[in-house]
Order: C-alpha cells, then sequence, then structure tokens
C-alpha cells in the first residue's frame, strides 16, 4: 500500500470519528484505485497485522481506521478477535477506541466477547471514569443471558460511583437489561429509586428515561423526587429535559385537580385581587368554593416556563404540551409565540409543530388569530406545509377575518400545485358552512370558478358546491342550470358524478334540463367511469318516477345497458332499481314506496375539520401525529376528583433521622414548610431552594431562582423571544410573581402607588366621588382620574396604568378639570334648552391657556382632515336626514334603572373625538322623586373597547332630562358595546348594538368611478340577490327613501333610468361598500353589494330585502 492510501485513509477514519458521519475521502488516483480494486481481505489482513504489531501507535492508527469504517457503515466484524486481545491496553485512547468497537459487534460476536469479561469487570474499577462507563457500556452490549448477574451487580456499583457520568450510563444500562430479562424488574427498581434521589444534572434525564421504561406505573418513586426535578429540570441537558417534562405532565394529572373549573380562582396570588373585587362580585363567588392551586403545581409550571425560549426544538413542543394539558385557560397563550416561531425551522419541523398547532386552534382560536399572518402559505413551501396551514387558517376564521382569509385562498386557488387548489376549494366550503353570513359569497366564487381552464379545480368546486346547495337548495336553481351548461366540457368522473346526483336530486327543479341530460348520458354510458355510471341510472330512476312521460324510455334503455355492464355493482345496482321502480307481478309492495326511497329529503354533509378528533392523543406525540395510537403509548389520565394527599412531597418526612444530626435536622424541618407554602406571598428570590426541601441543594436553588426570574420576565410583557432573556435578569427580583393571576409586575404596583400620591397632591374639588369609583376611574372614566391625569407631573403614571385610555381622553381630562374648577349649574326641569346648550361644552369652550388650545385644536384638525379625506357627499347631508324621523333604541328603562331611563339613537354626524367612531347621542331621563348625582360610564366589555365618554352629570333633578354625545369605536362589526352606565349608587349594565346601516359615512362619486370600483370589488367581494319589491317602493324616490333609511350612505347620480347607485364607506376601516339595484320587469330588481366587508355586505343585503319588500 502507497503512503499516500494511508495516509488519506487514516485522515478520513479521524474526520468520521469526530464529525460523527460519513467523509468523503480525498485521495490522490493510487488511494482512489485502492477503495474500488483492492478486495477487502488484503485491507483487513492489513489492519490485522497492524494490531498485532508491539507498536502502541500502528494498533491506534488501526483502530482509527476501524472506526472509520464503522462510521461509513461498512463491515469490520471479521477484524473482532484482533480488537478483543488489545482490551487490556495501557493506553487510555486506545481502549476508548476499542470499547468503542464492541459496543457495536459485541451483540454480533457473543462468544468472543465473553472471553472478555473479566477484563471489563477489572475496567470497572478503573480509575478514569470514562473506562469505567465504557466497560459498563460494552458489558451491557453483550446480549447473552448467562452474564445477567455480573450485568446486575455491575450496574449497582455504578450507581453508586462518584462520577456523575458512570451513575448515567448505569441508568443506560438499566433498560438493556430489563429488554434482556424482565424478571429482574424488583432489583432495577431499587437502582432507579436510588438514581433518582440523585442530585446531578448529568443523571436526572437518563434515570426518568429508565423509568419511563421498567416501571412508569410506580408514581410513588416521583412524589419525593417531585420538586427536585422541577428545580433541576432549567439545568438538564435537553433531550433529558424533553423525559422529564412527558413523565411530569403525567404525573400532574394524577396528583393535581383539574384547573379548568367554571369560575375558578387560580393560586394564591390571586387572592389578593379576589378580595379587592365589587362587593356584588364577592356575594357570587363566596357561593361556590374557590379553587386553589395546589403550590406543586405551580411549581411544574413556573419551572418549565423558561424552557419555551429553548433553541431545541422538542422541549419548546413538550412544554407547549404541558401547558396545554395542564395549566388554566387563560394562561395556555404564553405558549403561543414561541411555537410560531417554531415555524422558522425546518419543514419536518414545521410539519410537526403545525399539526400540533392545527388541534389547538380547533378549540382555542384566540390562541393564534394574532399570528395569523405566520400562516400564510408561502410559495417556497411543500405541500403538506401548505395543506397544514391552509388548515389552520380555515380553523381560525371567523366573522371579524373571513373577508382577510376569502381574498388570501382568492389567491391560493390559481396556484400551481393542484392538489393545494383543491385543498383550498375545500376550504372556502369549510368557511362557507361554518359562518352562515358568508355562504353566499362563497358560493358565488366557487360558481366563477367553473369557468377556470384547470380541470381539478373544476371538479373539485363542484364537489364543494354539491354539498353546499344541500344545506340550502331552494335558493339556487340557477347554479343547477349553470352546472348543467357545463356538463360537456367536465372530464373528471366525481365532478360529472357530482352533477348528475344534483340533477336527480333536485330534478322537479329543473324540469325540463334534467331529461336532456340524461339523454346525453345515454349516449355516452358505455364510455363513462363506473361511479359516473352509478349516478346515471339514480338518474334515471328518479326522473322515471317524477318525468315518467319523457324519460321511460331512456329509463329502460339505460337500465338495458347496466344490466350487461362488466362490474358487477353496476349490474346489481341495475336489477334493483329494476325491480324498485318497474311495478310488475313479483315486485310486491315494494314499488308503493319507490318515491319515498329515492326521493327522500338528505341529510346536508358536515364539513369537519380532519383534526377534531386528534385531542384525543397528547400532543406532541407521535400517535397524534399518526392519528392513531402508536405501540408503547400511555394515555393521559382524567384529572381526579378529589386531590391526593400533598404531603407525601414533602422529602423531610420520609426520610430517616439521623442521630448524628438532631439540632440541624428540626431546623431543617421547620424552615422548609414555612417558606415553602409562604413563599407567594412573600415573593423572594429563594424560593426555589426552600420548596424543593433538603434534597434540593445549592443546584437546585439556582435554577429555581433562574426559571422563576425568566418565567417573571416572559409575564411583565416581553416583545420578541430573543429579548425575553435580557428582560429575564432585569426583573429577577420579582421571581415570586408567577400564577395566573399576578402578571403585571412590581413596577407597575409602584407606579400605582406613586400615581395615588400624586393624585392626593393635584387639587380636587371632591374626594368622595374618587374613592368611591376607584374601579371606574383606573378606566379613565371617574372624575378623579381625569382630575388627577390632567396634572402635569401625574400624566405618565396614568398613561402607563390604563391601557383603555385613547388619544382622545387627555382632551377629555383638560376639559374636566375646567370643568371641576368651576361650579355647575344644576339641571333643573325648566331649563332643558340650557341642558342641550350645556352638552355643547364637548366641543366648542373657548380656550383658557395654550396647552389646552394646543391639545384641542390638534385634536379638532385631525378631526377635520379625516372628514376632508372621507368624502363625505354635500348632497347627503351628516345633520338628521329629511327622509323621516330618527330611529330611537332603549338604552335603560326607568324600572330597572331606579328611576333612571336612558335611550339613544345615531345622529349620522361624524364623530368629532376620533374619526374611527360612530357618534351615538344618549338621551338621559330622571323618572324619580330624588335627583340623581354624578352620572357616568363605568367599567366597559370587552375591555379593549374604545368608548369616548360624556362628562360626568353631576346632578340631574326629577323629571328633568339631559341629551349627551358619546363616540364608540364598533371596528366595523355589528356587535354590542357593553358597559356600565353608574349613578353615585347604583351601576346598571347596558349595551348598544349598531344596525349594520349605521357603522357607515356617506361617500360622493362620479358614475364613471362607481363602474371603476365596482369592477375591482368581484368574485367573493360581491354579494347579490333578486328582490321583489313592493309596488309602493317602484318610484326612484321610494327606492332612495328606502335605502337611505337602512344604510348611512350617499347617493351616486345615474345616467340609466331603473339603475339606482348608493356609495358609502365603512367609519372604522374606511373600506368602500356599494350599492346598485337594478330595477326589472313585473316589480323584480336586483340589489348587488360590492364591499372587502363579505359579513356586513351580507347583513346588509338582508337589511335592505326586507326595506324594499315591505309596503
Amino acid at each position: 500500500m502507497s503512503t499516500s492510501a494511508l495516509y488519506n485513509d487514516q485522515g478520513g477514519a479521524e474526520a468520521a470519528v469526530e464529525a460523527g458521519q460519513e467523509s468523503t475521502p480525498t485521495s490522490s488516483s493510487t488511494g482512489a484505485a485502492f477503495g474500488l480494486f483492492s478486495t477487502d481481505f488484503k485491507k483487513n489482513e492489513d489492519l490485522k497485522e497492524m494490531l498485532e504489531s508491539n507498536k502502541e501507535s500502528l494498533k491506534l492508527e488501526a483502530m482509527k481506521r476501524i472506526v472509520g469504517l464503522i462510521a461509513k457503515g461498512k463491515n469490520s466484524s471479521e477484524l473482532f478477535p484482533a480488537v478483543v486481545k488489545n482490551v487490556a491496553s495501557k493506553n487510555i485512547e486506545l481502549k476508548k477506541l476499542v470499547y468503542v468497537y464492541l459496543v457495536r459487534y459485541a451483540e454480533e460476536q457473543q462468544d468472543l466477547a465473553l472471553l472478555s469479561i473479566s477484563t471489563f469487570q477489572r475496567a470497572l474499577k478503573d480509575p478514569n471514569q470514562f473506562i469505567r462507563a465504557s466497560a459498563l457500556r460494552v458489558l451491557s452490549s453483550i446480549r447473552v443471558p448467562i452474564i445477567v448477574p455480573i450485568m446486575m451487580l455491575a450496574i449497582k456499583e455504578a450507581a453508586a460511583d462518584l462520577s456523575p457520568y458512570v451513575r448515567k450510563t448505569s441508568a443506560h444500562a438499566i433498560q438493556k437489561l430489563y429488554s434482556l430479562d424482565a424478571e429482574q424488574k424488583e432489583q432495577l427498581i431499587e437502582v432507579i429509586e436510588k438514581l433518582l434521589k440523585d442530585k446531578s444534572t448529568l443523571v436526572a434525564g437518563s434515570v426518568v428515561m429508565a423509568f419511563e421504561e421498567v416501571c412508569p406505573d410506580r408514581i410513588d418513586l416521583i412524589h419525593k423526587n417531585y420538586r427536585k426535578l422541577c428545580n433541576l429540570l432549567v439545568d438538564v441537558e435537553e433531550w433529558g429535559q424533553v423525559v422529564i417534562i412527558s413523565m411530569l405532565t403525567r404525573y400532574a394529572r394524577t396528583q393535581f385537580t383539574s384547573p379548568w373549573k367554571e369560575g375558578a380562582m387560580f393560586d394564591e396570588n390571586n387572592e389578593k385581587a379576589f378580595y379587592d373585587s365589587d362587593s356584588e362580585e364577592k356575594k357570587e363567588q363566596t357561593e361556590a368554593k374557590p379553587y386553589i392551586m395546589d403550590p406543586d403545581h405551580r411549581l411544574l409550571l413556573r419551572n418549565t416556563k423558561p424552557l419555551l425560549q429553548s433553541r431545541n426544538t422538542a422541549v419548546v413542543m413538550s412544554v407547549a404540551q404541558l401547558y396545554w394539558h395542564l395549566a388554566p385557560k387563560h394562561e395556555v397563550a404564553i405558549v403561543t409565540k414561541s411555537l410560531v416561531r417554531l415555524l422558522r425551522s425546518h419543514r419536518e419541523v414545521q410539519y410537526i409543530v403545525l399539526q400540533n398547532i392545527a388541534t389547538m386552534s380547533i378549540q382555542r382560536k384566540g390562541m393564534f388569530e394574532p399570528f395569523m399572518k405566520s400562516f400564510y402559505v408561502r410559495s417556497t413551501d411543500a405541500t403538506h406545509i401548505k395543506t397544514l396551514k391552509l388548515e389552520i387558517l380555515t380553523n381560525l376564521a371567523n366573522e371579524a377575518n373571513i373577508s382577510t382569509i376569502l381574498r388570501e385562498f382568492q389567491t391560493y386557488v390559481k396556484s400551481q400545485d393542484k392538489a393545494f387548489a383543491a385543498a383550498t376549494i375545500q376550504a372556502i366550503g369549510r368557511c362557507a358552512t361554518n359562518i352562515s353570513e358568508v355562504a353566499d359569497t362563497c358560493l358565488n366564487g366557487l360558481v366563477l370558478l367553473l369557468s377556470n381552464r384547470d380541470e381539478s379545480v373544476v371538479a373539485e368546486s363542484v364537489v364543494v358546491i354539491k354539498k353546499l346547495l344541500q344545506t340550502q337548495p331552494t335558493e339556487h336553481s340557477e347554479i343547477i342550470k349553470h352546472m348543467a351548461k357545463l356538463f360537456d366540457n367536465i372530464t373528471v368522473p366525481m365532478a360529472r358524478a357530482s352533477i348528475l346526483w344534483l340533477m336527480g336530486e333536485y330534478c322537479e327543479k329543473v324540469p325540463r334540463i334534467a331529461p336532456d341530460v340524461l339523454r346525453k348520458m345515454a349516449k355516452t354510458f358505455t364510455a363513462e367511469e363506473d361511479i359516473v355510471k352509478l349516478q346515471t341510472v339514480n338518474l334515471a330512476a328518479k326522473l322515471y318516477l317524477t318525468n315518467s312521460k319523457q324519460t321511460k324510455l331512456l329509463t329502460q334503455y339505460i337500465l338495458n345497458l347496466g344490466k350487461y355492464d362488466q362490474n358487477y355493482d353496476i349490474r346489481d345496482r341495475t336489477r334493483f332499481i329494476r325491480q324498485l321502480i318497474v311495478p310488475n307481478e313479483k315486485s310486491g309492495a315494494l314499488n308503493k314506496y319507490a318515491r319515498r326511497i329515492l326521493l327522500a329529503p338528505k341529510p346536508a354533509p358536515v364539513l369537519e375539520s380532519a383534526f377534531k378528533d386528534r385531542d384525543r392523543f397528547q400532543l406532541g406525540s407521535l400517535s397524534h401525529s399518526l392519528n392513531s395510537k402508536a405501540n408503547g403509548y400511555q394515555e393521559l389520565c382524567d384529572w381526579p376528583a378529589v386531590a391526593p394527599d400533598q404531603s407525601v412531597r414533602n422529602v423531610e418526612v420520609i426520610e430517616p433521622v439521623k442521630e448524628w444530626a438532631p439540632l440541624a435536622r428540626k431546623s431543617k424541618q421547620s424552615k422548609p414548610d414555612d417558606k415553602f407554602y409562604s413563599d407567594d406571598e412573600e415573593e423572594k428570590d429563594e424560593e426555589g431552594s426552600e420548596s424543593s426541601g433538603s434534597e434540593g441543594g445549592s443546584s437546585s436553588s439556582s435554577s429555581s431562582s433562574s426559571s422563576s426570574s425568566s418565567s417573571s420576565g416572559e409575564e411583565s410583557g416581553s416583545e420578541s423571544e430573543e429579548d425575553s432573556s435580557e428582560e429575564s435578569e432585569k426583573t429577577s427580583s420579582d421571581s415570586g410573581q408567577s400564577s395566573s393571576g399576578s402578571e403585571k409586575s412590581s413596577s407597575e404596583s409602584e407606579s400605582e402607588q406613586k400615581k395615588k400620591k400624586k393624585t392626593k397632591k393635584a387639587p380636587q374639588k371632591k374626594s368622595k366621588p374618587a374613592a368611591a369609583h376607584s374601579d371606574s376611574d383606573e378606566n379613565g372614566n371617574g372624575p378623579a382620574t381625569r382630575a388627577s391625569s390632567s396634572s402635569p407631573e401625574s400624566s405618565p403614571g396614568s398613561e402607563t396604568d390604563s391601557e383603555d385610555d385613547s388619544d382622545s381622553d387627555s382632551v377629555t381630562a383638560q376639559k374636566k378639570k375646567k370643568s371641576d374648577s368651576t361650579p355647575k349649574p344644576k339641571v333643573e326641569a325648566k331649563s332643558k334648552t340650557e341642558v342641550s346648550l350645556l352638552d355643547l361644552d364637548d366641543f366648542s369652550p373657548a380656550p383658557t391657556n395654550a396647552s389646552r388650545y394646543s391639545a384641542l385644536s390638534s385634536s379638532l384638525l385631525s378631526d377635520l382632515e379625516g372628514l376632508s379625506l372621507s368624502n363625505v357627499s354635500s348632497a347627503v347631508q351628516v345633520t338628521t336626514p329629511s327622509f323621516g324621523p330618527v330611529k330611537t333604541y332603549e338604552l335603560l328603562h326607568h324600572m330597572t334603572g331606579k328611576g333612571l331611563s336612558a335611550k339613544y339613537h345615531f345622529p349620522r354626524q361624524p364623530c368629532l373625538y376620533q374619526p374611527s367612531m360612530v357618534a351615538v347621542q344618549v338621551t338621559l331621563t330622571n323618572s324619580s322623586d330624588h335627583s340623581l348625582e354624578e352620572i357616568h360610564v363605568g367599567e366597559r366589555s370587552p375591555a379593549s373597547l374604545h368608548i369616548h365618554c360624556f362628562n360626568t352629570i353631576e346632578r340631574l333633578e326629577p323629571e328633568a332630562s339631559v341629551t349627551v354625545s358619546m363616540g364608540i369605536d364598533f371596528s366595523d362589526s355589528t356587535q354590542a358595546a357593553h358597559f356600565q352606565l353608574c349613578t353615585k349608587e347604583d351601576q346598571f349594565s347596558v349595551s348598544i348594538q349598531p344596525a349594520v346601516g349605521e357603522l357607515l359615512m356617506p361617500s360622493t362619486m362620479t358614475e364613471q368611478d362607481f363602474s371603476r370600483e365596482q369592477g375591482k370589488l368581484l368574485g367573493m367581494n360581491e354579494t347579490s340577490a333578486t328582490v321583489n319589491m313592493a309596488t309602493a317602493n317602484a318610484s326612484s324616490q321610494a327606492i332612495s327613501k328606502q335605502v337611505l333609511s337602512v344604510a348611512n350612505v350617499g347617493v351616486v347620480s345615474s345616467s340609466q333610468s331603473g339603475l339606482h347607485r348608493f356609495a358609502g364607506r365603512t367609519v372604522s376601516s374606511g373600506a368602500l361598500v356599494l350599492v346598485s339595484l337594478e330595477q326589472k320587469e313585473s316589480s323584480t330588481a336586483l340589489l348587488t353589494i360590492n364591499t372587502e366587508k363579505s359579513v356586513m355586505a351580507s347583513m346588509l343585503l338582508r337589511d335592505l330585502k326586507q326595506a324594499l319588500v315591505q309596503v
């Protein structure tokens, strides 16, 4: 052999050992010739000679090359005798390589390996820890039942070794011995119990893996080690973390009660918030016994939370499934950001993560809605990734975001990936069934796809349309006719079969077309696919029953063709149909029921997610991914009704008392119990070490403090996964605050205290309202907060304290301060005109100082800019419309409101507080015999709702009334705005629900602009219906009156008679809404609405239809 070949082969071997994978040797021509043409016999002979030489350097070279061959996957088993001779070598490097070889081939060459057992036993007592561990690894790899006692003895000795690396190896050997001889289970459990008490993070993962393999049902072994494992978890190596988290998930489901109960109160940290709540809430809560989370349950959640930032995707997935199965429902959302982060990884990781997100998004849509854009499909995604993202987007669809999702789907349908395009069409169908408001829009879009050039798209559209038509067949005979026209051009068998089924099912609605389709099918019957033939036979039978005059001969012809078909299913179906529909002596009484059998109403198909039933498997498991129970899968048990005794996890009670340390024993007993159960109240950094008892040691305390510090860092609002580690260091002093109810950091509470102190310093006229309405003040409604926030020194505190304050609140606060500084006149019954003038105080007070003037003028300026940009029609006045009286709605009845009644209406004027708000005028009346004081708006629901409240009414005399203005941002939704209308003594829950037409503002445009904009909003952005108009509404003036009574839109001039056009924009988002009404003969008209807001379009269409039909 040449020198270069030897060098290159050796280099390749070393690289393979170091890199742990196959290396490509860069050899010269001689080396290449050696690799290709020389026999293994000669090469191995050369290695044997090197192994038998007296030089250690040659032996080491030979072993490196052999291990390199193993790394390349080449068989080196015939060198076993030559390698075993060197097992007793004194060279440590050589011995390590020999052990690596023996671990690989000891099972194949058992007889020769047995000869070296004495050497391995001696090596178990070698001073080098790596030699001891390698010897045990080789010994456990010899799969011979004879040496089981020797292996057991070696494992017991290694479990007591001083080196944690050797103890870790012994934990690995336990699993090998158990698979070789299961009868050793009891002895192995003793070793596992001993290793579970080990304080080293190196051992923890391996011994828990052994526990899971040998005795996963022995939960009692975990009790005393539970807290220690929780505290060590952060420092364990990554794959050990995965195993421990999985085991602790099962453990927690057996030891703690469910945190998912209705109205549950979570953890000790939430007690403060609970007892500070309003008196009414106190009464309700005290009736049912509150749920208090076990401190050990909280410990697990707190110590796993920092692992969401792990670089290992398996660890993040494990923590996510733990939170999903164990955490209170309102805490699960913290895993969302981490799971979305994993979508930037490889496609294999994406596939598993998306599968789990798909399951989670079915039950809790709100978790992933803010990250919807992360699930948009990229052109570079693989088909299986695209399909999963499509599944998730469909799960997340609701009335608010369906317009955006349908726009995405429109793009996906045009994809070159046929399977993905077909899946998109199915997703559109699911959206249509789940959200009834967009059913017509989706159906219209699918009908447009029938003219697509791609056959697979057309076929899938037909199948989905068939399912949708089953839900509401009466309204869509036109679509069935359209599909019949396209029948000749469609070649996909499933699509043809679907059209034939529709023809047969609704043949009475298309009596002229169905027989013609049957005639065409009779010509091509023999050339059709089996599924099409079956539906042709069904169509013939149904037409025979409903229209026998035209189709009797056709039906007989088709039945004769089917009688001699090659497929036995078709022959059987033909015989059955013939006996059923054609009366003769043999058929008996069955043909009397033929119509009821064949034309029975069928239940509409339910389009469900493929991931609906996967939640029966544990998230992140192989069974969940495959959707079938895999071998070795352990199901999560249900929560116990009553929690088992938690004292079993107190380590010090179980440990025997040692005579040599009685004093230390006493001090340890008194300290951990107190500290463990009071750590949430004291909120100190040392909670982790005490919670783990005397077993935790210094390592557990450090891990606990680090985990809880990063936990609180994330809860205090980290903006990204990368920054959260830095924030965890900043907020380490707040490590105690980790429960669900205490997510506000201590810095926030300090700012609240400072704010209160400054509020006391600020001049106020009334102190009672400030104290009485502290809850409403926090939302920025009460007089106290408005007065205090107007002072320059306290304004920063108020900004950080309240999230709901809008930009306009500062203006209101300044006005409130002004109104507080001057005495307000009492509102009496006589001075109603003065009351309305006082209400104008919201808009027109003269500024008294420069700062107030600048704030007010900038706000008004922005409002006026918004108004000028919104194209408000000059023809349609923004004052009370001229077509009739404004509709007034009851907000609060005087019986419910204890004398206070309230009514509201929409003045259809631009809101001066904020352009995106809808103006609402509320009339408050005092129907009682005593005056009402301090009428104001209290808490809102949801908390994110933006309301510009009216100023507090200090006093309302009996029989007096006052009209005030409000602004509400409905976000282009008809969902009601819930809030509290408060007096000094009482609080009343009220709600304002807008009609869809009140969410618009009129827009003016030319006829050409209208046509151009309408052309941009076709397909799924167009909703239309035929209206049978009342005769009284036939004139153009009556039509305009009815449309304007329903919707706040502007009239667009039209040059065509019988065509009426109206335009508007949504108040919140400014989306264009175009309404056109085309009159036809016999009092019918085609009403069309074009807008991106599909849900609004459906609701507006319904309201306009009702208005135009009624007399």
